[in-house]
């Protein structure tokens, strides 16, 4: 087994806190079309070329894109159903939700590969927050909160036995969990307030299990790659990636003979051809696997990079354990974390092209002797900027113009104040000029709570001003 980091699991629930998603510092670039090394393009070419090609086109003809959107859109509907109510972990609506996902891969032809058939169960007792004792009294004693202790499972599948350990793995995963009636999590106003909703997550993140599902499901109609791959899906995530974590300190396959992992979180919101991956600098393999079936499978995605292996879902457990891994995502939107984030909104289209180019990856990667390990700058460290204040605003994480693009504004929280709108693209903070993310996060640790400050947008290619008052 590879050698273990010290204090793993602080690390982890240091650096991402349960908004990981929307708090997460987006170092993206934009990849330019590169050209393939010449020993990698061989490689494919013996492969994939001539007649392995014709087998990639035969296996995405064979599905159907209108089978796999309708089998992807069944898959989301069921998943955020009332009857699992919103799936959070610890909660009877995760535990039947894991349930069904665990018939489905059976349906599929998957073997059990959890620690009690389908399931991995994991136990974790939150840090409680600190209350105030009494009633409004300065000098009264400050406690602990009681907190209860935490039960998730993992729903694990295999397409071949874990018995034989001298087989080299491929992890496929995502995580099932979500936010139940709003948890301390929600973005939902009306949580604030002291009411509940159901949060169903289809994007977040029961976009991922459908791709998922699909891939097993193509696996079992033609493999995807010779050696076995392992289907997890995973629990806790939203309260801070407890159940991957888990996995990787717990393994159910040895983690010595884990090649990669391929993560799906929030995949169901394509808009155009924009699709980020963060991790491609975790191996030397992923520029060509990912440049080569972006031409191959002809999809045509214009690819927005990170290189760290560190990012805010289950992929960061992996890659803690010097292991290559990918991570896959569409986008932020306003219905993050809130009732709003429904099956009907979801591209459903947009995940068969997800699917597609994620299935010629798996194959890419079968066809290689090997997928060395990279280890990458970690890009939430603590070189990152600090911040006190927010704009109460969603960043779009997948622009790679100048500037920081608002992809959604809050209610009632500064930048909606102040007039600012979806699509405007914040420039320049006070004297401070905002060229990406980081020059955004830049900008804002330069100011305290009630401050006022000028900030510039572009509204469609028009300058404006406008003062925020910052909270």
């Amino acid at each position: 087994m590879k050698k273990r980091r010290e204090c793993r699991t602080s690390r982890i629930h240091e650096r991402f806190t349960p908004m990981m998603k929307s708090t997460v510092p987006s170092l993206l670039f934009s990849s330019s079309r590169r050209l393939l090394a010449l020993g990698f393009a061989s490689l494919l070419l013996a492969s994939c070329g001539s007649e392995g090609q014709k087998g990639l086109e035969i296996a995405v003809t064979d599905m159907g894109s209108e089978a796999s959107m309708q089998a992807m859109r069944s898959d989301v509907e069921v998943l955020t159903a009332d009857r699992f109510e919103g799936r959070e972990t610890g909660k009877p609506g995760a535990y039947a939700a894991g349930q069904w996902l665990s018939r489905r891969m059976v349906s599929l032809g998957l073997s059990a590969a959890g620690d009690s058939g389908f399931f991995q169960t994991f136990r974790y007792k939150p840090h409680p927050p600190m209350q105030v004792h009494g009633h409004g009294d300065t000098s009264a004693t400050m406690g602990m909160a009681v907190v209860q202790e935490i039960v998730g499972r993992n729903v694990i599948g295999a397409t071949a036995s874990t018995a034989d350990t001298n087989q080299r793995w491929g992890v496929i995963g995502c995580h099932h969990d979500h936010l139940g009636w709003g948890d301390e999590n929600s973005l939902w106003r009306g949580v604030a307030d002291g009411d509940s909703a159901m949060h169903p997550g289809a994007d977040d993140n029961a976009s991922g299990v459908a791709v998922l599902l699909e891939l097993a499901s193509r696996h079992a109609a033609m493999p995807l790659v010779e050696h076995p791959l392992l289907m997890a899906s995973f629990s806790g995530e939203e309260k801070g990636l407890w159940g991957s974590n888990h996995f990787t300190d717990v393994p159910t396959v040895g983690m010595a003979h884990i090649d990669w992992m391929i993560n799906f979180d929030m995949v169901g919101r394509l808009r155009g051809d924009t699709l980020a991956v963060y991790g491609n600098g975790t191996s030397p393999v992923w520029n060509g696997v990912l440049e080569s079936c972006n031409e191959a499978e002809g999809a045509g995605f214009e690819l927005v990079l990170s290189e760290s292996g560190v990012g805010p879902s289950d992929h960061t457990s992996f890659y803690l354990e010097d292991i290559p891994v990918l991570h896959f995502f569409t986008g932020q939107h306003e219905d993050y974390h809130k009732p709003t984030d429904t099956a009907d909104k979801l591209n459903y289209a947009g995940m068969v092209r997800v699917a597609d180019y994620a299935a010629c990856i798996v194959r890419a990667l079968g066809a290689l002797d090997s997928i060395p390990f990279t280890k990458t700058k970690d890009s939430s460290s603590d070189d990152a900027p600090r911040f006190k204040v927010t704009l109460g605003v969603v960043p779009d994480y997948l622009f790679s113009g100048v500037g920081m693009r608002i992809d959604g504004v809050s209610e009632g929280r500064p930048a909606q104040v102040a007039g600012m709108q979806k699509g405007d693209v914040v420039v320049r903070i006070g004297d401070h000029e905002v060229a990406d993310m980081m020059g955004y996060m830049e900008g804002l640790s330069m100011y305290e709570e009630g401050q006022t400050t000028p900030v510039e947008v572009l509204r469609k290619g028009e300058a404006m001003v406008m003062e925020v008052t910052w909270d």
